[in-house]
């Protein structure tokens, strides 16, 4: 239980869900945290919880990005690993979507993963080692749905930023991956969907459940750990195998 014993990481999106699983499960395995994250109340309790340094952070300004990273350093005199989790998916079709609403979302997953890496990018390079981490997802990658074309983007975005950015950087010693995350039962899909929706989700996976925070977290950990140390520019699906049917007739069950 120590991958990530002494270990600085700065995580992004902290307060809830996703990244609020990361945060625990990296606690778990001894690294020191700092989050950040626009919901201040919540971000400070989840850092409270797990013994960590929070700052109010709105990863789609620069400043916000580099101000995280400062922190880390100034906290812990590195930063090891940084993961760029906040994200936004307003349901919109493209019809009724304005162009401050495709900025915004923009803004926050795709402009936010830049300013992350741009941000991480120079202690790293000074102590020739660093993970760089980003949450993207199925969806835009690989599937899509209506009233989700400017996440889908930002995601499918986040795909092409992690290649070019882990051959960038691997001269420095530092790799570049992300996960992909199918649907995952956190506070914002109990919030926002209703039982049949939920259903009919289960439904679609293989493995008859909707994924946890810890599923993906743990994909994370691996990314983050030594473990990956020869793995830069790609990303790891946590779907439950959602992705694999051809059609609906796909179970086989046991007699």
């Amino acid at each position: 239980m120590d991958r990530l014993r002494g270990k600085v990481a700065l995580i992004i999106g902290a307060a809830r869900g996703i990244g609020k699983g990361i945060a625990q499960r990296f606690a778990e395995e001894g690294a020191l945290l700092v989050l950040g994250d626009v919901e201040a109340e919540a971000g400070q309790g989840t850092a409270d919880e797990l013994g960590a340094t929070f700052r109010r952070t709105d990863i789609s300004a620069m400043t916000d990005a580099e101000a995280a990273v400062a922190l880390a350093i100034e906290r812990h005199g590195r930063l090891d690993v940084i993961v760029q989790n906040a994200g936004i998916y307003p349901w919109q079709l493209i019809e009724n979507t304005s162009p401050d609403d495709w900025d915004r979302v923009m803004a926050v997953n795709l402009r936010g993963s830049f300013n992350a890496a741009r941000a991480a990018l120079g202690p790293m390079k000074a102590q020739r080692s660093g993970r760089m981490l980003f949450t993207s997802s199925i969806t835009g990658p690989h599937v899509s749905s209506p009233g989700h074309g400017h996440y889908s983007a930002t995601k499918a975005g986040i795909n092409g930023f992690i290649r070019s950015a882990a051959l960038e950087f691997a001269g420095y010693g530092i790799t570049v991956n992300g996960v992909e995350p199918g649907n995952i039962l956190t506070e914002a899909i109990e919030l926002r969907r209703g039982p049949a929706f939920m259903k009919s989700m289960e439904d679609a996976i293989p493995l008859g459940r909707l994924g946890t925070p810890r599923d993906v977290a743990n994909a994370f950990l691996f990314l983050a750990s030594d473990d990956a140390s020869y793995v830069t520019g790609t990303t790891i699906v946590v779907d439950g195998g959602q992705l694999l049917p051809e059609g609906k007739d796909f179970r086989l069950l046991p007699p």
